[in-house]
């Protein structure tokens, strides 16, 4: 058993909760369970995550003890792997994390050996629950909508030099839109690293927010080489089903720029 095994298997037995899931088979977007927290019954949808983070151990029991998700660890080996083949150190890098959660990618980074390692997410209850669970992970935090992050924010991103840009389970199904995408992805100096996933279907037809079309786009312009790309099982259904999904790893060339979000936003 590794050091994370057994740090994952101390958090999930102290927090251990009574966690009930429907019977019937119901689509990735709307899975639900119903927790009990102080002897009240509460049903929560999978993807609202201010409620899921507010509960202490909930997203750990969920995600990773119940469906077996392999995402962090995934794309941070492949991440791994595409820089030592460049010959650099992990340590070299300076990661701004989007849709960072609880940290649970932070983890994975920190221990790959990234020093410089920025959170943001747009929910508060994400950055509580990352300072709560993993407090030494983030050296900054931000809770800000990246389509609109203030002048303030927006010169202190800029000012991080970024090499490296994460997103890790928070593409695809709206959570994070393609201009909040684009607008993380200008932060990181060029030539520097874009790694994240995506389901399966959504890089052919099954993306409705614009996301793929607009990483297409951002390749067939040459901003962005794809170096890795890895077919895996992001974790189960509810049902027990494998859910697909692609872990990338590419390398960013020029910015992105607005007139591409418009058009993928447009279809």
């Amino acid at each position: 058993m590794t050091t994370h095994d057994i740090t994952h298997e101390r958090r999930t037995i102290a927090t251990k909760l009574a966690i009930h899931y429907p019977e019937r088979e119901v689509e990735q977007d709307e899975e639900w369970c119903e927790v009990t927290v102080e002897g009240k019954r509460r049903r929560i949808r999978f993807h609202d995550y201010h409620e899921v983070y507010e509960i202490p151990g909930l997203y750990e029991q969920i995600f990773y003890d119940k469906l077996k998700c392999a995402s962090p660890q995934t794309v941070r080996g492949l991440l791994e792997q595409t820089v030592r083949e460049d010959d650099l150190d992990p340590s070299d890098l300076r990661v701004i994390d989007v849709g960072a959660g609880n940290g649970m990618v932070g983890e994975e980074l920190a221990r790959m050996g990234v020093d410089t390692l920025v959170g943001v997410d747009i929910i508060e209850e994400a950055a509580e629950a990352a300072e709560r669970d993993r407090p030494d992970v983030y050296e900054d935090y931000y809770v800000v909508d990246l389509t609109a992050p203030g002048e303030e924010t927006h010169r202190e991103l800029g000012a991080k030099r970024f090499n490296c840009l994460t997103s890790v389970a928070a593409l695809g199904f709206g959570d994070i839109p393609p201009q909040a995408f684009a607008e993380a992805y200008n932060y990181v100096d060029s030539p520097g690293y874009i790694a994240f996933n995506i389901k399966e279907d959504f890089l052919d037809h099954g993306d409705s927010t614009g996301f793929s079309r607009l990483i297409r786009r951002m390749l067939n312009e040459g901003a962005l080489e794809q170096r890795e790309a890895h077919l895996y099982r992001h974790r189960l259904s509810l049902a027990g089903d494998p859910l697909h999904y692609v872990a990338m790893v590419a390398v960013k060339h020029a910015d992105a720029k607005m007139e591409w979000v418009e058009d993928a936003d447009r279809g």
